[in-house]
């Protein structure tokens, strides 16, 4: 039976989800859905926006929501610890992992009604909950029930994906889908996978006293970050006690939960508890009968689309990470609303990912937009930095691991820029809208910034690159110029 909410006039009872020909179909109640069909909402058309039932989707209820509710308890373990330094003395820290773990669901249930059907329905939105199954071009079936659209989104976003380690699949591995089910902290845990996802959780597990492995094939951390970036994160989690293997490849899994071993290639093995999966991510398609729709996907799942995010079926669309495009919450935001006014009103928007910032809420963060920045001279732009060892605020709170590091072109534009330290994610605010904008290191530093503030070093970087653009022989013959006349002025009578 598809449980259907009608919208609030009452204009779509149960009998008729069959029947209606749906101005826009929506698939998926994620990030990328819910702004899809509220975008389009807005604009006066019909929408029916569907889901299985997970209404605010991977980022509320197994991604970005439990994971930085989990990463504030760690931080604030590490704080009461680290205190000492400041002259404060908490002694005797203590974790209730059962109690970290409630209240990570209670900021998920907080953030829940946000994105429920019932707000949905308040927005003008007719929601159902159910199976989708697409039958035709324009056509659809919902638990048995036969609808039709003009236009359609399919934004049912990813899931994590397990590597084909043999006997992994069979030792119950956890993954982000699974993490926050369980009813209390592991003791030992073997984290698979050194990027964002990894990193973050491993830190924040050893922050709350869990004895972590993390285990990278790469040879460094954050293998797609600036390698200062990647140095940086590495100290802080072997300081928090996450012990680092890189360049290591798992080759066999034996055991289960309570007692899982993990063989290595260099003949090493490691005893767990539990093993934590972040190796990467897949799409989330299910049995949405794409074929029968004429919607391709490529090799490897992911749904294919073009720069307005249309898909080989010219009625249907698709948004968020089923695109294969980078999982980001705020980038399935964009996607949706992109999509939306693609679809309604014939528009022709792009999405641009070379501005596309990234964080990764590790302690220090690490947050990049842009041109890389881990190489001088790359692609013909210069890197300007500066270390937090200057700075100030850095200081003053003594987390003085950090840098900031501008990707700097010929004409002195901001073209990328990775910032390593505290709350380095809103630092970060500033040099997208620059390398969005094209602002120059000039722009920068004619802007008065607030001191002290984790900010300061993006000033004092582009003060940096404005002196060293001084100290060019052109500028420095016009200077002595400008400095001759000025003392001929002040040399004459009256």
């Amino acid at each position: 039976m598809v449980n259907i909410v009608p919208d609030p006039a009452g204009t779509v009872p149960d009998t008729d989800v069959r029947r209606r020909r749906w101005e826009l179909l929506v698939v998926g109640a994620g990030t990328a859905g819910l702004l899809a069909a509220q975008t389009a909402a807005s604009f006066g058309v019909r929408v029916l926006l569907v889901d299985r039932g997970t209404w605010g989707g991977e980022c509320l209820w197994t991604g970005c929501v439990p994971s930085k509710a989990l990463i504030a308890a760690g931080e604030a373990a590490a704080a009461a610890r680290g205190a000492a330094e400041f002259g404060v003395h908490a002694d005797g820290v203590r974790i209730d992992g059962a109690a970290v773990l409630d209240r990570v669901r209670e900021a998920v249930r907080t953030i829940e009604p946000v994105d429920s059907p019932r707000a949905q329905r308040d927005a003008g939105i007719a929601v159902a909950t159910g199976d989708l199954v697409f039958t035709g071009p324009d056509a659809a079936e919902l638990d048995g029930h036969r609808l039709r659209f003009r236009q359609a989104v399919v934004a049912t976003g990813s899931a994590p994906s397990v590597p084909p380690v043999p006997g992994l699949a069979e030792a119950g591995p956890l993954t982000t889908e699974t993490l926050w089910d369980e009813p209390a902290l592991p003791g030992r845990l073997v984290v698979l996978g050194g990027g964002t996802t990894g990193c973050e959780l491993g830190q924040a597990m050893a922050r709350l006293g869990v004895d972590v492995h993390l285990v990278e094939t790469a040879d460094r951390l954050l293998p797609a970050e600036d390698p200062a970036a990647s140095g940086l994160v590495t100290a802080a989690l072997e300081r928090d006690g996450v012990t680092v293997h890189l360049g290591a490849e798992v080759r066999r899994v034996t055991g289960g939960p309570g007692s899982t071993r993990l063989a290595l290639a260099d003949g090493s093995e490691l005893a767990c508890d539990r093993v934590l999966v972040a190796t990467g991510r897949r799409a989330a398609r299910g049995r949405l009968g794409l074929a029968a729709a004429g919607v391709a996907c490529d090799e490897a799942g992911w749904v294919t689309v073009d720069r307005h995010l249309r898909t080989s079926n010219p009625r249907i669309w698709a948004a968020g990470d089923v695109t294969g495009q980078p999982p980001y919450t705020h980038l399935a935001g964009l996607h949706g609303s992109t999509v939306a006014a693609n679809a309604v009103l014939g528009l022709r928007r792009t999405v641009d990912l070379t501005a596309l910032p990234r964080v990764t809420f590790t302690q220090p963060e690490v947050a990049a937009v842009g041109a890389p920045t881990g190489s001088a001279g790359e692609a013909g732009l210069r890197v300007v930095e500066q270390d937090h060892r200057h700075a100030d605020r850095a200081i003053t709170d003594r987390r003085t691991d950090g840098v900031t590091r501008l990707a700097v072109d010929s004409r002195h534009r901001v073209r990328g820029a990775t910032v390593v330290g505290p709350r380095a994610g809103e630092t970060l605010a500033e040099l997208t809208l620059a390398v969005t904008q094209g602002l120059t290191t000039s722009d920068l530093t004619g802007a008065t910034h607030p001191y002290p503030t984790y900010a300061d070093p993006v000033w004092q970087a582009a003060i940096g690159d404005y002196r060293a653009r001084l100290a060019a022989p052109v500028p420095r013959r016009a200077l002595r110029a400008l400095r001759r006349l000025r003392r001929l002025r002040l040399a004459l009578p009256g």
